[in-house]
């Protein structure tokens, strides 16, 4: 038992080293190729886990020839224009100029209902209020409404709106944030100046921010 318990917590530190090395996507949002990989990861792993007469180098070994495998395909799609289209395919449009695109749906093995459910999904109930509709690689679909049925926005008005910036995190649960400090040029006596606005120490907030505009967020701790 303490074996088959050790063995499955290598397999697991080797798995998620291997799939953080492979980058950051989301699941939904993996290539055909990583979706493979991904699959063939969790079966190698699966047997060396529960079949303690298999070392543990016949799962990791294919593993790491897996992700080996990764970086050279992931290198060449960055190279190659052509190889991307053979190795990921091309998106491919449904719905063009507002008209269902049936050749594109029946090359795609998709049907109206599949097509109005990823409308449905991305908050489109009308079908008549989109211009284009694409298929991306990753199984995703891409929608673009008609003019008239876009948000406005302030450039439609004609607004001047001053530049927000992304905002930063100062103090994590009672932790200084020493890069995201630097990064804003300023230092931990700053920071100290700053919590003590709002009667508060770094070790007491469970969370501070900063946005582009300077204005300081700051919730302490519950006691």
């Amino acid at each position: 038992m303490l074996i088959t318990f050790v063995r499955a917590i290598i397999l697991y530190i080797v798995v998620l080293i291997v799939m953080r090395m492979m980058g950051k996507r989301e699941i939904g949002q993996l290539q055909p190729f990583e979706l493979a990989i991904s699959i063939m990861i969790a079966d190698l792993a699966s047997v060396p886990m529960t079949e303690l007469g298999i070392p543990l180098g016949n799962g990791i070994i294919p593993i790491l020839s897996l992700l080996l495998m990764h970086m050279v395909i992931s290198f060449v799609n960055i190279k190659s224009i052509n190889m991307r289209k053979i190795i990921c395919g091309k998106p491919s449009i449904l719905i063009y100029r507002g008209k269902i695109d049936e050749k594109a749906l029946r090359k795609e093995r998709f049907t109206v209902n599949e097509l109005q459910e990823r409308l449905r999904g991305n908050n489109i109930f009308n079908i008549s209020d989109v211009e284009y509709a694409i298929l991306e690689t990753n199984g995703e679909v891409t929608v673009i409404t008609k003019p008239e049925k876009r948000n406005v926005i302030t450039e439609d008005l004609n607004l001047q709106v001053d530049y927000e910036g992304i905002p930063y995190d100062l103090v994590v649960d009672g932790k200084i944030m020493y890069e995201n400090l630097k990064a804003i040029g300023k230092n931990e006596k700053w920071l100290e100046k700053e919590l003590k606005k709002f009667d508060a120490k770094p070790h007491e907030v469970i969370l501070a921010t900063i946005d582009g505009k300077q204005q300081i967020f700051c919730q302490k701790k519950e006691k």
